[in-house]
């Protein structure tokens, strides 16, 4: 079964009886359109925002590759050049070579100093 991408805006949610009815509301027979409280827009913490907000720093990178017998594990020096949903690209300074690592193979990083972690727009207004 294929879903409707518009049923994830919050025009259509699960309903009362299941499934995937338009976002209303029984009252006696009578319908009437759920009222959706507003929210504001939230931006969520994932690791691949953290390490585009830290472009250009120097860190270690720690992964895991299972079922490898040349390498388990790797540690990985270099500066962030870009995140990507699934991935981070490093250059290594000393050397010139960049690394396209898969953020799957992830266990952690390291900075040497302070990380950058607030969003620009979380303290507009205030």
């Amino acid at each position: 079964m294929t879903m409707n991408p518009s049923y994830s805006t919050g025009q259509y949610g699960t309903g009362q009886y299941g499934g995937y009815y338009p976002n209303y509301q029984y009252y006696y027979g009578q319908q009437q359109q759920a009222q959706q409280p507003a929210r504001p827009p939230v931006e969520e913490s994932y690791i691949e925002n953290i390490f585009r907000l830290n472009r250009g720093k120097p860190t270690t990178v720690y992964m895991t590759f299972e079922n490898n017998k040349d390498w388990n594990a790797k540690i990985f020096k270099g500066i962030i050049e870009a995140a990507g949903r699934d991935h981070l690209i490093l250059s290594d300074p000393n050397t010139g070579k960049r690394y396209l690592l898969p953020l799957i193979y992830l266990d952690y990083a390291t900075f040497d100093g302070e990380i950058e972690y607030e969003y620009p727009f979380n303290n507009v207004g205030q």
